[in-house]
């Protein structure tokens, strides 16, 4: 049976629901596992061969890769990982994250897919008030697993202008 152009349409349509969905389920588990201070779990929400990166605005729009944190790898993100949670050479913390608008970019015939989504990072120092630390976007590139989905890339790219000096979780 062929499919009429509005049919077509209307499955593509309810594709794009799924997989926006099911990226507003894996940033909620991604930032409750961050928020909850449980940064050792971090790197498992990535490929093995996974890229991530923290980048200014400013950067991103210009094309210039370098950035605020870099890591290649799921072995570099368990050696971040491992280092925030053991060496906790700053103040005591809440964080919180507020992800949404989630908008799927390009798919592609593998599977893997391109999402972007907006975030805030609020942040409450045990003895202080709760803050805006970071604002800006997520450029994810998602693969599907049997699991569920896995981020093979995800670059959060920042409009706070001025940040913190003490950035060292991740967002």
């Amino acid at each position: 049976m062929k499919l009429t152009g509005y049919e077509m349409a209307e499955a593509k349509r309810a594709a794009s629901r799924d997989l926006r969905f099911a990226v507003e389920e894996f940033n909620a588990e991604y930032c409750a596992v961050l928020d909850a201070g449980e940064v050792e779990k971090w790197p498992e929400f990535f490929t093995e061969d996974a890229i991530y990166r923290i980048t200014a605005r400013e950067n991103a729009d210009a094309g210039l890769l370098v950035g605020l944190v870099y890591a290649e790898g799921r072995k570099m993100l368990h050696d971040r990982a491992v280092s925030i949670a053991r060496t906790q050479m700053f103040a005591p913390r809440y964080n919180l994250h507020v992800t949404g608008n989630v908008r799927i970019m390009r798919q592609e015939a593998s599977g893997e897919f391109a999402a972007q989504s907006n975030f805030i990072l609020l942040q409450t120092l045990v003895e202080g008030p709760t803050t805006l630390h970071l604002a800006g976007r997520y450029y994810d590139r998602f693969v599907p697993t049997e699991h569920g989905l896995l981020l093979k890339e995800r670059q959060a790219v920042y409009d706070t202008t001025m940040i913190a000096t003490d950035l060292v979780y991740p967002v």
